[in-house]
């Protein structure tokens, strides 16, 4: 056996915690999952039934935990795990499961799903089977901040522009404001209006906040690929800057990932509670608007739908907000079929936006939000993640749709009321 291929398994061994050997245990095998799931719905492979991609960690735990797994293993009967096994799983763990979480609410038994994948993707990456182009986007992670590369000065830059465009004075390092902001690769490169946004709607609301030269990208590689130490580096980088700064809040900007990295496994992830509290950038606006400091002006009458995050929305539980924020500045909001906490997934989280052998089959399957999309007759498409904003933009051109996809926060900030909003430097 080679060492990569036993550091594989022992990775799967110490992930084999009690909810997953229940998780195992209780599956009746009943497939439901697979009708939850983008890529068995839109290709009708059943390799691509969730609890199927598990089948590598499925036999770890049986040889290794249960009394008529070990006796056929010692026995020879049953066969062992190997490395060709491992790299031919590489894309039923990579390629096609963006973490969403849809499997795991249909599940009868309760099983979660898509928290197993992330657990058995500790194995993959502890045996080398981890796709290249998230092995290079968790590298500049950890080396550089930020998984595309951006460093402190391209990220000053970005800023100094929205200060010139909206004639706003952008903190940085200010200690003891009442919150630290953060940012999104895709939002810095792609999406830097969000910057200008922000600026002009914590002036209006006057909020106290700051970004941090120490940690400003909430992206966590780690995560994704399926390494809890460098998670847990990640997060902790985040937390430095946080107390050192002696924020109340950290802002969790409009990306998925981020947001799960930070809120939900962050403490358990670096072994001990926050000092500060972790809020997403949909419930701090509309907590504003609730005590009267975001001000409006305006509504579009062009009829428009929402995109739901997975990460945000499902299995963050930011359900409300987006609707009651939309509604506050469109007349003509309609939600998509299957909406929600049931939404279909964008088709490149988890990493997948990341993988580019997973490029093919993710185009493919977004078909599905596609016909969601048709469905509306919305002609703007409104997110609240940057990742999926990418997405979605490349799914659209590759279908032909004449579907234009905004940001949430800008699109409030477009509607926010000017006489307010006129600020000196």
């Amino acid at each position: 056996m080679t060492t990569s291929l036993q550091q594989g398994i022992n990775a799967f061994k110490e992930q084999i915690d009690a909810p997953i050997a229940s998780f195992f245990n209780s599956c009746v095998r009943c497939g439901m999952c697979a009708d939850a799931c983008l890529f068995f719905v839109e290709t009708g492979d059943p390799k691509y039934t969730p609890i199927h991609k598990l089948e590598p960690m499925r036999k770890v735990w049986k040889q290794e935990y249960t009394f008529w797994g070990r006796l056929m293993a010692g026995l020879g009967i049953s066969r062992k795990l190997t490395d060709d096994d491992l790299a031919g799983w590489q894309e039923l763990l990579y390629d096609s499961c963006t973490l969403c979480g849809r499997c795991s609410m249909v599940c009868p038994v309760g099983n979660d799903i898509a928290y197993m994948i992330r657990k058995a993707r500790e194995g993959m990456v502890a045996s080398g089977h981890a796709p290249e182009g998230l092995k290079g986007a968790t590298y500049r992670a950890v080396t550089i901040g930020s998984p595309m590369g951006i460093k402190l000065p391209a990220f000053r830059k970005k800023v100094e522009i929205a200060e010139q465009e909206t004639g706003i004075t952008i903190p940085f390092d200010q200690t003891g404001a009442d919150y630290l902001l953060l940012m999104s690769s895709a939002e810095i490169v792609e999406f830097a209006e969000f910057i200008g946004a922000m600026a002009r709607i914590f002036k209006q609301a006057n909020v106290s906040w700051t970004f941090s030269s120490d940690a400003f990208e909430a992206t966590n590689s780690g995560i994704q690929i399926g390494a809890s130490d460098i998670a847990a580096e990640l997060v902790q980088r985040i937390v430095d800057a946080a107390e050192k700064l002696q924020v109340k809040y950290v802002i969790s900007p409009e990306c998925g990932h981020a947001y799960t990295a930070l809120r939900w496994e962050g403490p358990n992830l670096i072994g001990k509670p926050y000092k500060f509290k972790v809020i997403h950038i949909l419930e701090l606006l509309d907590q504003l608007y609730q005590e009267g400091r975001l001000q409006l002006e305006g509504k579009d009458s062009e009829k428009l739908t929402f995109h739901d995050p997975c990460q945000i929305v499902r299995r963050g539980g930011v359900l409300e907000e987006p609707r009651k924020l939309l509604n506050l500045v469109a007349d003509d909001f309609v939600d998509m079929p299957c909406s929600g906490k049931w939404n279909w997934c964008c088709g490149g989280g988890g990493g997948v936006s990341a993988n580019p052998d997973a490029d093919e089959l993710r185009l493919k399957v977004f078909n599905i939000k596609k016909t969601q999309l048709d469905a509306t007759g919305a002609k703007k498409l409104v997110t609240s993640c940057s990742n999926c904003r990418n997405m979605l933009e490349d799914g659209i051109e590759e279908y032909g749709m004449d579907v234009e996809v905004v940001g949430l926060a800008e699109t409030l900030a477009d509607h926010l009321v000017q006489t307010e909003n006129k600020q000196e430097t």
